[in-house]
């Protein structure tokens, strides 16, 4: 008897296989120089730019790493580092031209997986499956 994997295991694993194609592809497209690591920090940053304390929160790891992170990134143009209009001592990290363009360019490869996954599971069975993830949403994004 094959053992179930649990909810989170089955959830990760699509969520892994997206991320590998965006990944793969847009190394194609020329950003190859992101990691997994950084976008995870990179993907929290707000609209209007987030402080390196909210990123690491979010992100789950240490001030420290989200620093050391973010400086990659900034080095590699995705984002910069600008004053916080609300508080003069503290700095915002947004979204720089070039990380403009990654996000634009990740975003048809999103779709095509999605495409993908509807086209194997059917439009009412991918449907479900979304507004069962937004359903869980409600529960476990603190950020939401």
């Amino acid at each position: 008897m094959t053992e179930s994997l649990n909810v989170g295991l089955l959830l990760f694993l699509p969520y892994r296989a997206l991320e590998t194609r965006v990944f793969r592809e847009l190394a194609a497209a020329g950003f190859d120089d992101i990691t997994p690591a950084q976008a995870r920090v990179f993907q929290r940053i707000g609209p209007h730019g987030t402080r390196l304390t909210e990123l690491a929160e979010q992100a789950g790891i240490t001030k420290p790493t989200a620093a050391f992170l973010v400086d990659q990134l900034e080095r590699a143009g995705y984002v910069e580092r600008v004053p916080d209009p609300t508080d003069g001592r503290a700095r915002l990290v947004t979204v720089a031209e070039r990380g403009v363009r990654a996000v634009e360019a990740s975003r048809p490869i999103a779709a095509a997986v999605e495409a993908e996954w509807t086209a194997h599971l059917g439009e009412r069975r991918m449907a479900q499956l979304r507004r069962a993830l937004e359903d869980l949403r409600e529960i476990t994004d603190p950020w939401r």
